[in-house]
């Protein structure tokens, strides 16, 4: 099924919409935001708009290839691999507004959708490969800021439990470890 409304790339994410198949996760948030104006993703400001997508975007380019480098790195490469990561994670840091619970604003947006998803990953990366790539001292805001998200209803009910996900990472990473040597 996959192939067949992903043929080029052959991966997830893939949204069926009156069967038509989009692809890749920020466009399909995009989509989404288009689609189904009553709950919008993007602020109306085009500026803000654009700041928004930027960062998405920073998140989709640097911290993807960053928790596949760290899942697949030995144990020399990892301490390497950390360090990036804390910049990485000092950068989006750096970009939380104290005044306001998310990204977009009182109410989940695009943003927050787009790097929810390493609040799960963070800790499953420590649980698996022993490394604590962020802490309360370091990004204190980003730390509060994904216990927030991943508490908000809508994002609790779509995760899985952390146990069942880290066996099942762990799994396919030591399969893979294994393979690689």
């Amino acid at each position: 099924m996959l192939l067949q409304y992903n043929p080029l790339y052959k991966k997830v994410p893939v949204l069926v919409h009156n069967g038509k198949p989009i692809v890749e996760s920020l466009v399909i948030l995009e989509y989404i935001d288009e689609t189904w104006k009553n709950h919008p993703l993007l602020p109306e400001d085009p500026f803000e708009k654009a700041v928004s997508r930027f960062w998405a975007k920073f998140v989709d380019d640097k911290c993807v290839p960053l928790i596949i480098k760290m899942l697949l790195s030995t144990l020399d490469q990892k301490n390497k691999v950390a360090e990036e990561a804390h910049e990485i994670l000092e950068t989006l840091e750096g970009t939380l507004n104290t005044n306001k619970p998310f990204y977009g604003g009182e109410s989940l947006g695009f943003m927050d959708i787009a790097v929810a998803w390493l609040g799960i990953w963070i800790p499953l990366i420590k649980k698996i490969k022993d490394v604590k790539l962020m802490d309360e001292e370091h990004t204190p805001l980003l730390n509060a800021y994904f216990k927030d998200v991943l508490d908000v209803h809508v994002i609790r009910e779509c995760m899985p439990p952390l146990d069942e996900l880290v066996k099942h990472i762990k799994d396919y990473h030591d399969r893979f470890m294994t393979a690689k040597t």
